[in-house]
């Protein structure tokens, strides 16, 4: 089983920025991108350790908090690029790494990372579009 300790520290942060990235790729072509979306893919965390019993790799990427700078990407466009690069980068990473269950894991990690928060985004405008219907 592949753990934190076989990655040097940028590889690792690669890893650990891919679910992040994959949310905020999804809230970003969803319009949304607030704090709430940002909170729900935290809760795509805890619900994948509940669910996870992936060995330590994921243990150790679930334990760490999702994190990911604001700042990073200047436009959504530059996101969608770079984002994507990053990705990959962790993926191609991981398949050096891993064994094929890691890999699969921590690709439905990012996949329900971009869930929650576009599902988050979605709940959002559907509510501020009933108000304001309502008004």
């Amino acid at each position: 089983m592949t753990k934190k300790a076989d990655f040097n520290a940028e590889e690792w942060s690669a890893v650990l920025e891919g679910p992040p990235i994959a949310g905020m790729m999804v809230i970003t072509a969803e319009r949304g991108g607030t704090l709430r979306e940002s909170v729900s893919m935290g809760q795509a965390y805890l619900e994948a350790r509940k669910q996870q019993d992936a060995g330590e790799l994921l243990d150790d990427l679930l334990a760490a908090r999702p994190e990911l700078d604001p700042k990073r990407f200047s436009s959504p466009d530059e996101l969608r690029t770079k984002g994507l690069e990053r990705l990959r980068e962790a993926v191609a990473l991981l398949d050096s790494k891993a064994d094929a269950g890691e890999v699969e894991a921590y690709q439905a990690l990012c996949a329900g990372s971009g869930h929650q928060g576009g599902q988050r985004a979605s709940r959002g405008r559907s509510a501020r579009h009933g108000r304001q219907a309502r008004q």
